[in-house]
């Protein structure tokens, strides 16, 4: 027999299972609305931080504009003002040359080397 053998107060095995997937669901669901709620104010803290760090960005930038007008400026009080412009365009153009160079083998340097391939290859040997 499966009926109840207690009290009116005692609930079946199927009620309390089902209970049990209930409440299982709505802590599913708590915990989702809980990561829900931290990735969004972590999106808004994430949007204000670019926010600053776009702005920062270009005003760095504008101050390195002002920089370079300052310098050809100053060096057009010796020279023509083309070859004031000339002279430090070539300097700029030269550092960025080297500056983009480096960048670029640091990125090929990003791929396997011989001693990280024999380290993958050691590790995946039983």
């Amino acid at each position: 027999m499966d009926a109840p053998t207690g009290g009116p107060g005692e609930e079946s095995i199927g009620d309390l299972f089902g209970r049990l997937v209930e409440d299982g669901r709505a802590y599913a669901e708590a915990e989702l609305a809980l990561v829900k709620a931290i990735a969004r104010y972590r999106a808004q803290r994430a949007g204000r931080a670019l926010a600053a760090l776009g702005a920062g960005a270009v005003l760095l930038l504008a101050a390195i504009i002002a920089l370079v007008v300052g310098l050809v400026l100053g060096l057009s009080q010796y020279m023509s003002p083309f070859f004031a412009g000339l002279i430090v365009a070539v300097l700029l153009a030269g550092g960025g040359w080297l500056l983009l160079n480096r960048g670029l083998a640091g990125m090929r340097g990003l791929g396997r080397d011989a001693a990280e391939q024999q380290a993958i290859d050691q590790g995946s040997q039983p």
